[in-house]
């Protein structure tokens, strides 16, 4: 039984406080979820995964588009399972996301293959799987791919690749998670764009079909996406046009109540849509021009915007102590969520029976470093030993950078759905941390 109560958006779709004053996530009280499977522990509302996947496939229905799963925000089976099933590609960026998502059910022909310095056993395992598209990222990667295919011999179906550029974009996010700007890591500058498609032209077994691009994370405005799309535009008209574009992803979300709202999903899909029909003077040379044009294929790669609303992490109480500060710490921290020490990502933190008012706290982690808060500026009411705390927003990166640092046993994954709890990602043991040692 739940009384009709909304929560702020930060929580899971559906969250609620039940008639004993308890946060229920998924239709799951989570102060049982606590008791029963231990703390720290990842909570994930599958509805709210799955209205998420929906409403972007909802948003570009009628479109030549392609949603892609951004699989580092989650990288979890029972997830990326989720996201299969709903229709959706997967992009990964290593041998193992690419593990993952095949295992998860994603078939080949809709995985992606990003990265900066892939190897050649990650470009090996990306031929033989047979992947729709390897993002190309360095010159040094078509040399590797030229030597692959030439031990591989002919084959009848050449490998479809993009372009990644860098459009020299920055949107307003933290440096570390900014990727668009001329000085990155990532991908070809606009000038070298031309001489890659050249080479990739001179290597048989491969077919440039389009171009990828990707300004950042987290970004809370649509106009840098519009500014993308015209970099873009700009770069396939040199190419004479390009049958794909990938556009990468990057909506922000709500981590904290307070924060002014993102864009909605639909709102930023019809930016990129429209944006890009407002250059289709790009089009692939050799197709008709008019109103007879057909619309250019348009990927894009939500990872974050999938997955962060739909967890929520519980840790329980260990200690509460005064001095400048009233000091909470919990069983979990940096080795659950790096992301506040990381780059100063910020976070809400409620009592899971006692979700408002309370006095202002620092909640921190057991690790042995001072930087390990987890929040700052935590409302908690008369916190104690024992009560069981949760954090919204943490379904993105969270478990994805989730460590043993100071030998912590990486949490569990629960997944809730209408009252259902299923263990999908078991606690470590003690033996797992010595599983890989060599005697």
């Amino acid at each position: 039984m739940a009384i009709e109560t909304a929560l702020s958006s930060v929580f899971p779709i559906g969250s609620r406080r039940n008639e004993l004053g308890r946060l229920e996530v998924g239709g799951c009280d989570t102060i049982e979820l606590a008791k029963e499977f231990g703390t720290p522990a990842y909570v994930v509302c599958e509805e709210d995964l799955r209205v998420r996947a929906q409403a972007f496939k909802r948003a570009g229905a009628g479109a030549n588009l392609e949603v892609v799963f951004a699989s580092k925000a989650f990288p979890c089976t029972a997830v990326l399972s989720i996201f299969a099933s709903e229709g959706l590609w997967c992009e990964v960026a290593s041998e193992g996301e690419l593990h993952l998502a095949l295992r998860a059910g994603f078939p080949a022909s809709r995985v992606l293959l990003h990265g900066n310095a892939k190897s050649s056993s990650e470009l090996e395992y990306a031929l033989a799987a047979g992947v729709a598209l390897i993002v190309i990222d360095n010159f040094d990667e078509i040399d590797v791919l030229e030597a692959l295919l030439r031990t591989r011999g002919n084959s009848d179906s050449p490998q479809h690749v993009l372009i990644r550029v860098t459009p020299d974009v920055r949107g307003q996010t933290h440096e570390k998670i900014s990727t668009g700007q001329a000085n990155s890591k990532f991908g070809f500058s606009i000038g070298e764009a031309q001489k890659a498609a050249q080479r990739l032209g001179e290597v048989r077994g491969l077919r440039l079909i389009g171009l990828h691009a990707h300004i950042g994370s987290q970004l809370l405005e649509l106009s840098p996406f519009r500014r993308e799309v015209e970099q873009i535009a700009k770069v396939a008209g040199s190419l004479g046009g390009c049958e794909v574009w990938d556009l990468g992803g990057g909506l922000g979300v709500r981590y904290l109540e307070q924060q002014p709202s993102p864009p909605g999903i639909a709102e930023y899909v019809e930016t990129l849509l429209e944006a890009a029909r407002n250059h289709d003077e790009a089009a692939p040379e050799g197709l008709p021009t008019g109103n007879e044009t057909p619309e250019r294929r348009i990927l894009i790669e939500p990872g974050r915007s999938l997955t962060a609303n739909g967890c929520v992490t519980l840790y329980t109480v260990q200690s509460v102590k005064r001095n400048a500060s009233v000091w909470v710490a919990v069983d979990g921290g940096m080795s659950d969520n790096l992301r506040p020490m990381l780059y100063g990502a910020h976070y809400e933190a409620r009592l899971a029976d006692r979700l408002d008012g309370g006095v202002r706290c620092v909640l921190a982690g057991k690790h042995c470093e001072s930087g390990d808060v987890i929040v700052a500026d935590a409302l908690l009411p008369n916190p104690k030993r024992g009560d069981v705390v949760v954090t919204p927003g943490t379904g993105a990166y969270c478990y994805a950078m989730s460590n043993n640092y100071n030998g912590a046993l990486r949490a569990p994954v629960i997944l809730c759905s209408r009252g259902d709890a299923r263990l999908v990602v078991r606690r470590d043991t003690l033996d797992d941390l010595t599983a890989r040692d060599v005697h």
